[in-house]
């Protein structure tokens, strides 16, 4: 297994997966960037339209676009003359603003380990690679010298507890499981009170992936949060929302079940290997002001990356 970077910056490895992982997004978006400012000397409004066009069919999502689309007016406005050879550099930066969120770790482990057990509940829909995602992220803070847990409350599916643990034996880290069809809610709180006698600094929480009824998911995750408040009041500290970017818009509606129904504090965002579709990680992060922690970039258990804003952006372009 390649080491992962120890908080900082990324390796040499990692940012050449991050390179390779967004290829497909970036040949995409310059392609329509292209067509937008073809035969143009400077930025006028009807290179604004084919950048517009771009960015919306480039997954960024029409609110975001437009945002982005008037801070460019406005810099065309101000600075009288843009050429389209400083464009690039001028989406970078407004881009990167959008990203600009506070809650932005710019390269460490975004965690408080000052909380111990740190408690993270990573809820999604179905297929979304949550399963895999809390595999990965298991090893990465194993890497990192952490004593870790994982909890199998997704106990609706026999095959995502079996899933589960073996991601648990790749890691090397235990998991507490329970029967398929038992309380979610049990198995958090099972986990939670082995990981306190243990001493372990972090416990991933898994839970069931049905988006059928919201009614019955609020109800789910509300009972799961309040088991766990029993042993570790303010758990969980993180609620970590897993999410496909190769869905593009698909992942926009997910995100907003979900902040509906529990109070999500990250984003992880996975597949970016496989589509043209990255840009749906600025427009969730923007529109839903939840920070992205993570990004999945391919197959392997190293590429889990923890999202950068400044380096995610400087790979587009």
């Amino acid at each position: 297994m390649a080491l992962f970077g120890i908080f900082g910056s990324k390796t040499k490895e990692e940012k050449q997966a991050l390179n390779e992982g967004l290829e497909k997004t970036k040949v995409g978006i310059f392609e329509k960037l292209s067509r937008a400012v073809v035969g143009k000397s400077k930025v006028d409004d009807e290179t604004l339209d084919g950048i517009e066009e771009a960015l919306i069919a480039s997954d960024i999502g029409v609110e975001t676009t437009l945002r982005i689309i008037e801070r460019l007016e406005t810099r065309v406005a101000k600075d009288k003359f843009v050429n389209v050879n400083e464009l690039n550099a001028i989406l970078r930066e407004e881009i990167e603003g959008l990203l600009d969120i506070d809650d932005n770790y710019e390269g460490e482990i975004p965690f408080d380990f000052s909380k111990k057990p740190y408690v993270i509940m990573v809820v999604g829909v179905n297929g979304v690679g949550k399963t895999t995602t809390i595999g990965k992220l298991a090893a990465r803070l194993k890497a990192s010298d952490k004593k870790v847990i994982l909890g199998a409350a997704d106990t609706f599916r026999a095959a995502a507890v079996e899933q589960l643990t073996i991601w648990s034996e790749r890691a090397g880290v235990p998991i507490v499981k329970q029967q398929m069809g038992s309380d979610p809610a049990s198995v958090a709180y099972d986990t939670i009170a082995s990981a306190i006698t243990q001493g372990a600094d972090v416990v991933l929480i898994d839970t069931a992936g049905r988006l059928h009824n919201k009614v019955n998911l609020m109800n789910e995750l509300t009972k799961i949060r309040n088991v766990m408040r029993k042993l570790i009041p303010d758990a969980p500290h993180e609620v970590l929302l897993v999410l496909d970017g190769s869905t593009g818009q698909n992942a926009y509606m997910q995100a907003m079940e979900f902040t509906k129904a529990t109070d999500v504090t990250a984003l992880a965002v996975t597949k970016l290997d496989g589509t043209a579709k990255g840009g749906v990680v600025i427009g969730i992060s923007d529109q839903f002001k939840i920070p992205v922690k993570f990004i999945g970039v391919g197959e392997k258990i190293e590429d889990l990356l923890i999202f950068n804003k400044k380096e995610f952006v400087e790979s587009l372009f």
